[in-house]
This record gives C-alpha cells, sequence and structure tokens, in this order.
C-alpha cells in the first residue's frame, strides 16, 4: 500500500494500492473497449431502485472474457491493466492461434506467465478444469454455476473459493462469504484466487474520491424525520429506540440478523449458510 504525507486534511489517512508496481501499460486495447452508460442505481423508468449511486467519472467498459471456451490453446499473459469497471487487475491473453482477449487476472500471474482451458491442465495457477478433476483443499476463482455459462463466482479483488468435497455429481465449495455450495461437478473454475488482495485496505481519504468512483452520500436513519425512516425522530441525537435495525422501509438490517428470501430459489443448493461477525473470521 502506498501511503502520503499528511500536507492536507484528506491526504493524512489517504492510502492506495501501488499500481506503478503491478501495472505494466496505461492505455487499454482499443479493438476490445467500447462505450456504454451506467445505470446509476436507475431502472428502465429512471426511477431510483440502489441507493447512493450516481455521478462518477467518465468510463471505458472492457470487453471480458468469463467463458474461456477456447479449449486446448495454450496461451500468454501480455499486459497487466487497471479496470475502472472492477476493483481487480485484468491482463491481456494473447492465445497461439492469435486471438487476444481481456482475462481476470489471478495473483502472483505476472507479464509472459502461460495459461490453458482443459481437462488436462496441470494444477498451477491460471489454468482452467472442470470441478470434478481438481482436488479437495484447492483455491479456486471465476467459478461457473452452470456448465459453460461462464464465470460467474469469486470474480473479485482477493477472493476465492474453496473445493471442500466432491459427491453425486456435484462439488461442494466454500465461497469467499464462508457459504459452502453445491456446484455441478463438470463446471469449470480456474485454479488460484483473484489479483489486487490489497484492495480492501484502501482509505479514499476524502469525500471527493468517492464521488469520483460514482458513489454518493449515505445518511444515518437515525439522523432522519420519522416520516423518511423508522430510526428517525428525537429531540437531539437518539437512539434507534427499537430492538431490531429496520431499513427504510421497515425490514430487518444488519446487526446479524438474516434477509435472505426463506423460500429462495437457490436454497437448494446450500450446504451451509454463510458465517456473519466476528465468527465469520473463526
Amino acid at each position: 500500500m502506498k501511503t502520503y504525507k499528511p500536507t492536507t486534511p484528506s491526504k493524512r489517512h489517504q492510502t492506495t494500492v501501488t499500481y506503478r508496481k503491478v501495472l505494466t501499460t496505461s492505455e487499454p486495447l482499443k479493438a476490445l473497449t467500447h462505450g456504454f452508460k451506467r445505470s446509476v442505481g436507475r431502472n428502465n423508468q429512471g426511477r431510483i431502485t440502489t441507493r447512493h449511486k450516481g455521478g462518477g467519472h467518465k468510463r471505458l467498459y472492457r470487453e471480458i472474457d468469463f467463458m474461456y471456451n477456447k479449449h486446448d490453446i495454450p496461451a500468454k499473459i501480455a499486459s497487466i491493466e487497471y479496470d475502472p469497471n472492477r476493483n481487480a487487475f485484468i491482463g491481456i491473453a494473447v492465445y497461439a492461434d492469435g486471438e487476444k482477449r481481456y482475462v481476470v487476472i489471478p495473483k502472483t500471474v505476472k507479464v509472459g506467465d502461460k495459461f490453458i482451458v482443459s481437462e488436462k491442465a496441470p494444477l498451477t495457477v491460471g489454468n482452467r478444469l472442470p470441478l470434478k478433476l481438481i482436488p479437495v483443499g484447492t483455491f479456486v476463482y471465476n467459478v461457473e454455476i452452470k456448465p459453460g455459462n461462464g464465470g460467474k463466482l469469486a470474480r473479485g479483488a482477493g477472493t476465492f473459493g474453496q473445493v471442500v468435497a466432491n459427491d453425486l455429481g456435484y462439488t461442494n465449495v466454500k465461497m469467499p462469504s464462508t457459504e459452502v455450495r453445491k456446484v455441478s461437478e463438470n463446471a469449470w473454475a480456474s485454479i488460484g484466487e483473484v489479483s489486487n488482495s490489497e484492495f480492501k485496505l484502501q482509505n479514499f481519504g476524502k469525500a471527493g474520491r468517492s464521488r469520483w468512483k460514482g458513489i454518493r452520500p449515505t445518511v444515518r436513519g437515525t439522523a432522519m424525520n420519522p416520516v423518511d425512516h423508522p430510526h428517525g425522530g428525537g429531540e437531539g441525537r437518539q437512539g434507534r429506540g427499537l430492538r431490531r435495525a429496520k431499513t427504510m422501509w421497515g425490514k430487518p438490517s444488519g446487526k446479524g440478523q438474516k434477509t435472505r428470501t426463506p423460500k429462495k430459489y437457490s436454497n437448494m443448493w446450500i450446504v451451509s449458510r454463510r458465517k456473519v461477525g466476528k465468527s465469520k473470521k473463526a
């Protein structure tokens, strides 16, 4: 991590990832980029469906390959780049047939390293295999939920899943959230963990950097009026006055309360629920 001398109040606590030591190029490959309009938390009617989003710097979208459908063709990492649309590092993979694709870079991989998507691939970082061929205890990322549907799980910076067991056509994978989930043993996954694990240690230092990233301010419920939030109201600073924390719409929130839909479609695939709070670290 990079720290700064306290020349201003915002610099005093600011920390950033040392990109200069990791990235190898500053300009993306034009053929794999295009412009796009961010939804900034609005639906197709323009109404806010997710609060605290909006504004931010204009971004160029990099087309990332999560399908990895070029089997048995070795590829070499030609660059490591920054992507404004995700927190992990990306890089250009140049396949032996000449095709170039952007991929999410795993930790410890450097320019010039090779990987292959194959059922016969060795168990080295970056290689991609079906889950049934990956030994128990191995760290994996970019895990498919359905075979051939592209990587969906463990794609964020510093995250990884862990193969826990293989049984009856399914593989039990421990998610970054500590949830253990059943996935088809024919689904593919990459060996290793996602790059940029220091991302979560950053301190933006000032509100303006959050605004550049498209993050708008969050107002506490206790600072609102009763008409705006269940925690609002009272003369001066008050506690919330409720045993359980609530959202703006009266639903349970935080503090270890279960917020998952009781009859969610994916319940049948969960072997053990995620741990919350202090016990998660154990």
